[in-house]
C-alpha cells in the first residue's frame, strides 16, 4: 500500500483509539447515579431503502421468489458489466449454481453497503467481484475504492468465514481513458490486499485488455466504449473460468493448478475456456447488452 494509504489508515486507527480514551475517562468521572434504565422496547426490523437500485433489488426478490437459488452457488455481483451478463449461466454451465447480482451503476461503496441482500442471503462458496470504475468516474480516490472492499470482505466473512472471495479487476474502457492511471493505482491496492488475505483471489483482466501501445483494446467494446460486447465477455470467460473453484473434477483427474494474483494471464483472446466461437467481425450488441447507453 502506498505511503499516503498507509499514513491515513494509521491516523484513522489513532484517532478511533483517542476516542475510545476519551470515552472511558468520562465513564470514570463520578456523576449523579443514574435512575434504574427503562425497559428496552422490541427490536423493529430496519427495512432497508435500496433508493435507486429500487427496481433491481425487486427483481432480485421476484427471482428468489420464483426459483430460490440452492446455497454453496458461484456468485457474481458488482456493477452494470456484470448485470448486462445475461448468459452468465450457461458461460459457466460446468458449475452447479451460478448467481448474478449486478446492479447497473453501482459503484463499490454500494456493494458493500448492500452486501446482506447482495450476498450473505444466498450463502455461495465463491464470490466474485466487480466495481470500483464508477466509484472512480465519481470521484472517489483508489483509497476510498480499497477501503469500500475492504469493508464488504469484512461484512461478508463475518457471516460466512469460510467464503471464497475473487476481485476482478478495474477494466481500461475507452470512454475513461483519463482514469487509466486510477484504475491502475485502485487494482494494484486492491490486488496487494487481496494476496493478505486467506482464500482469496485477483483476477486481472486489465492487462489482456490493453494493446501493446498501452490503450484499451476497442474491439472489445460496445459502441459506448464503456460496456463488453460479445467478444469482451469471451475474453472474460476464459480468464475467469480458471479462478472458478466450484467446477467439479472427475474422479481420478488431477486438481487444477493454483492460479494467484501474480499468474500471467492470457494478452489476447483465446477460446480453450470458452463455449462459444469467436465472432469474425466485431460483434453486434450482444444480448448481454440490453440497452448498453443508459446504465454504467
Amino acid at each position: 500500500m502506498p505511503a499516503t494509504a498507509s499514513h491515513r489508515l494509521t491516523s484513522l486507527i489513532a484517532a478511533v483509539l483517542l476516542a475510545g480514551a476519551s470515552s472511558s475517562h468520562a465513564q470514570l468521572t463520578p456523576a449523579t447515579p443514574a435512575a434504574a434504565p427503562a425497559q428496552a422496547a422490541p427490536a423493529t426490523p430496519v427495512k432497508v431503502s435500496y433508493g435507486q437500485w429500487q427496481a433491481s433489488f425487486d427483481a432480485f426478490a421476484r427471482a428468489d421468489l420464483e426459483k430460490a437459488p440452492a446455497k454453496q452457488g458461484t456468485l457474481f455481483v458488482g456493477s452494470s458489466t456484470i448485470r448486462m451478463w445475461t448468459t452468465l449461466a450457461q458461460d459457466f454451465r460446468q458449475l452447479p449454481v451460478v448467481i448474478n447480482r449486478g446492479f447497473g451503476g453501482s459503484t463499490m461503496a454500494d456493494c458493500n453497503r448492500f452486501a446482506r441482500d447482495l450476498v450473505v442471503r444466498y450463502q455461495p462458496s465463491q464470490v466474485l467481484v466487480y466495481a470500483g470504475d464508477n466509484d472512480l468516474a465519481e470521484g472517489r480516490t483508489p483509497a476510498q475504492v480499497l477501503e469500500s472492499f475492504r469493508e464488504f470482505v469484512g461484512t461478508v466473512r463475518a457471516e460466512l468465514p469460510g467464503v471464497r472471495i475473487d476481485y476482478i479487476s478495474i477494466k481500461p474502457s475507452p470512454s475513461r481513458v483519463g482514469l487509466l492511471e486510477k484504475a491502475r493505482e485502485t487494482n494494484a491496492l486492491i490486488g496487494a490486499y487481496v494476496q493478505s488475505l486467506p482464500n482469496a483471489g485477483y483476477i486481472d483482466i486489465f492487462t489482456p485488455m490493453m494493446t501493446a501501445e498501452g490503450t484499451p483494446r476497442p474491439e472489445l467494446f460496445l459502441g459506448d466504449r464503456l460496456h463488453l460486447n460479445e467478444t469482451g465477455y469471451q475474453l472474460w470467460q476464459s480468464i475467469i473460468a480458471a479462478r472458478l473453484t466450484g467446477v467439479p473434477v472427475a474422479p481420478g483427474a488431477p486438481a487444477p493448478a493454483a492460479v494467484t494474483a501474480a499468474t500471467a494471464v492470457p494478452a489476447v483472446l483465446t477460446t480453450s475456456a470458452s463455449t462459444r466461437p469467436l465472432p469474425s467481425a466485431p460483434a453486434q450488441a450482444p444480448a448481454h447488452a440490453v440497452t448498453a447507453t443508459a446504465a454504467r
